[in-house]
C-alpha cells in the first residue's frame, strides 16, 4: 500500500478537490497535453503501472469492470480499479489492492499534484487521474482495470502507452457535444484507446460502429476480438452460454440484474479469455459472474428514510443509467423481470437528469411501463434539468408527470397516490435518470 504523510487536523480531501475544480474554466476540455505535462513533472507514474485493461464504450463500462474484478479476485489476483464518476465519495474512483484509497493518502497525492501543477490550467479529471496513477504506481498489484472518463482518444487515461488489453463496450449516442453527433464519430473516439499489437475485445455493436472499430484496429495492427465473429453468447434458463474458438462455456446468472448485464458479463468472459496468464479458470470466471457487485445498477434499497416513507409491501429501487440506450436496456429488463405473472405490480418513477442528456430518448422506452412519475432537480448539480423541465420531458414521452421539491417528497407523493382505495398491488418505485442522482440518494438515504 502507498505511504502517506500525516494529515493535519481539519484538512479534508473534499477541500482539496474543490480547489482542483478551479484550475480550468471548463469541466470537460478534451486534450492530452495538460495531463502529459503534469505526469512528466511527476516522474511518469503511468509508466510504472501494473498490466492495464483499458476500457472505453458508452454503456456498461463499470459493470464490465465489476465482473472482471470479481473474476480476478476469485483467482487470488491483486486488482486495482479506476472508475468514474463516484456515487457518494471521491475515494470510490481509486480502488487499490487493499480497498478504496484512504483519506490521508488521497489528500497527500492530490496536494502533490496540485503543487507540481501550480496555477497552470488543467481539468479536474486530468489532475485527479494523475493522482490516481501515482497511487496505483506505488501499490504493488497484478493488474489495473482502467475506465475512460469520456470518449477515449483524448481521454486523460489514454496516456498508457501499451496496455495489456483494451475493451470497448457497446457504443451508442451520448456526449454528442464533446464526441460528435454521429455514431460513427463517437466510435472513432472510443477506438482511440486501441494500441498497435494490443488485442481489443469488443462487445455487441451497431454495424456502423463495428465497421469503424474494425477499420481502426486493422489500420494500427491491433488484434480484434469481436462479438459475433470471434465470440458469441446466448441466454439460457440458468444464466448464459459463452462460445469462442476454444469451445463452449456454461455460466450462471450474473450477480447484476437484467438482460443487459448478461451482455456485460459475456464481454467480461471474452476479456478473461485473452488474459490467460492470470489463471482465470472456469471456477474463477463462474464465481466472478455470479458474485459481481456494482451499486446503482438496479439496486434495491432496503433501509433508510426513503424506504421508511413507503407503505407496507412497497419496493424502492435505484438505477444510474442516463442515456437512450440505457433507458432501452432498463425497459427490457423491467419487462422481463417485473412485468410478468406474480412479479407484476404498478411501477412509478422518481426521475432526474442532467441537461446534457437526451431526456426524451431515455424516457420513451420506459413510458409504456410507467404509471406515474415525479421529477426532481438533482441536488448540487448545476447542469441538472429543473424539476419542471424534467417533468415536461416525461409528459412529452407520454408519462403522467409532475415536479417535486425533493426525492423524499416525490416518494411520499407516489406512496400517497398509490394507497388510494382500489389501487391494487403494492407498487415499485424506481429512482432513475442519472448516476449523480443515484449518488445523492445513496448518500442521503444512508
Amino acid at each position: 500500500m502507498i505511504d502517506a504523510p500525516a494529515v493535519s487536523a481539519g484538512k479534508t480531501s473534499d477541500a482539496v478537490l474543490d480547489r482542483l475544480t478551479r484550475l480550468h474554466p471548463k469541466v470537460i476540455d478534451l486534450s492530452l497535453g495538460r495531463v502529459e505535462r503534469l505526469l512528466d513533472r511527476l516522474g511518469h507514474p503511468e509508466a510504472r503501472l501494473a498490466p492495464v485493461v483499458h476500457v472505453a464504450g458508452t454503456n456498461g463500462k463499470g459493470s464490465l469492470l465489476a465482473f472482471l474484478r470479481a473474476m480476478l479476485e476469485a483467482a487470488d489476483k491483486r486488482v486495482q480499479v479506476y472508475t468514474s464518476p463516484h456515487l457518494v465519495r471521491f475515494h470510490e474512483r481509486i480502488r487499490l489492492t487493499g480497498g478504496l484509497i484512504d483519506e490521508a493518502a488521497l489528500i497527500a497525492l492530490l496536494e502533490r499534484c496540485e503543487a507540481v501543477n501550480g496555477p497552470e490550467p488543467i481539468t479536474f479529471f486530468e489532475v485527479t487521474t494523475a493522482a490516481a496513477f501515482l497511487a496505483f504506481a506505488d501499490d504493488p498489484a497484478d493488474i489495473l482495470l482502467l475506465e475512460t472518463g469520456l470518449g477515449g482518444r483524448l481521454d486523460a487515461t489514454n496516456v498508457v502507452g501499451r496496455p495489456r488489453l483494451t475493451a470497448i463496450t457497446p457504443v451508442a449516442l451520448d456526449h454528442q457535444q464533446f464526441l460528435g453527433p454521429s455514431l460513427e464519430g463517437i466510435a472513432r473516439e472510443k477506438a482511440g484507446i486501441m494500441k498497435p499489437g494490443v488485442t481489443c475485445v469488443t462487445g455487441p455493436q451497431e454495424p456502423a460502429a463495428l465497421e469503424v472499430l474494425e477499420a481502426r484496429a486493422n489500420e494500427i495492427g491491433a488484434p480484434f476480438f469481436a462479438h459475433g465473429r470471434d465470440w458469441a453468447f446466448a441466454t439460457t434458463p440458468g444464466g448464459f452460454r459463452y462460445e469462442d474458438a476454444n469451445g463452449v462455456r456454461e455460466l450462471p446468472k450474473p450477480g447484476l440484474l437484467g438482460s443487459h448485464q448478461i451482455v456485460n458479463a459475456a464481454l467480461a468472459v471474452a476479456c478473461a479469455a485473452q488474459l490467460g496468464e492470470f489463471g482465470l479458470d472456469g471456477a474463477a470466471i463462474a464465481k466472478g459472474v455470479a458474485g459481481a457487485n456494482w451499486p446503482a445498477r438496479l439496486q434495491r434499497l432496503t433501509k433508510g428514510p426513503l424506504v421508511d416513507a413507503l407503505p407496507q409491501g412497497w419496493e424502492l429501487w435505484l438505477d444510474g443509467g442516463h442515456n437512450p440506450a440505457a433507458g432501452q436496456a432498463l425497459a427490457a429488463t423491467l419487462k422481463e423481470e417485473w412485468m410478468e405473472g406474480e412479479a407484476c405490480r404498478p411501477l412509478d418513477l422518481v426521475y432526474g437528469m442532467l441537461d446534457t442528456k437526451v431526456a426524451a430518448g431515455y424516457l420513451e422506452a420506459l413510458a409504456p411501463l410507467t404509471r406515474a412519475l415525479q421529477a426532481v432537480r438533482i441536488p448540487g448539480e448545476a447542469a441538472s434539468l429543473s424539476a419542471e423541465a424534467a417533468a415536461g420531458h416525461a409528459r412529452t414521452a407520454g408519462i403522467d408527470a409532475a415536479p417535486a421539491a425533493s426525492v423524499l417528497t416525490a416518494v411520499q407523493r407516489l406512496a400517497q397516490e398509490g394507497i388510494e382505495p382500489g389501487s391494487g398491488k403494492p407498487h415499485r418505485i424506481l429512482i432513475c435518470g442519472s448516476l449523480y442522482l443515484a449518488g445523492h440518494v445513496l448518500s442521503e438515504n444512508g
